[in-house]
């Protein structure tokens, strides 16, 4: 499986993190497929530089983000738009209200 991780690079207490594409099974700092950005987070406001293109790209291939760069994803809007671009209308419409012959409740006065 395909991730799209923070790579940490710096040095002692001073890390910033370069945002990879790997396969799961490579080690945190070992081998990866594609370097798609940089994280800083100690710089004030944080440095966050996604190429959106190629994580969009990745994204509809399969990658999955883990869960902190899904929220820099978010932050950059990069999510969303990967969204809209897949056609995603929002959340899927549960079960019961989906079920063929049945009749929207309707107001009895009285």
């Amino acid at each position: 499986m395909v991730k799209i991780r923070l790579m940490r690079m710096g040095a002692k207490k001073r890390p910033f993190y370069r945002v990879v594409v790997a396969d799961s099974r490579s080690p945190r700092d070992g081998r990866f497929i594609e370097n798609i950005g940089k994280y800083h987070p100690l710089e004030d406001p944080s440095l966050i530089e996604i190429d959106e293109d190629r994580a969009i790209y990745w994204l509809s291939k399969g990658a999955q983000p883990t869960g902190q760069v899904e929220n820099l994803l978010r932050i950059r809007g990069i999510r969303e738009r990967f969204g809209a671009a897949r056609g995603d209308r929002g959340p899927a419409t549960p079960p019961s209200a989906r079920t063929p012959g049945a009749a929207p409740p309707t107001e009895v006065e009285g």
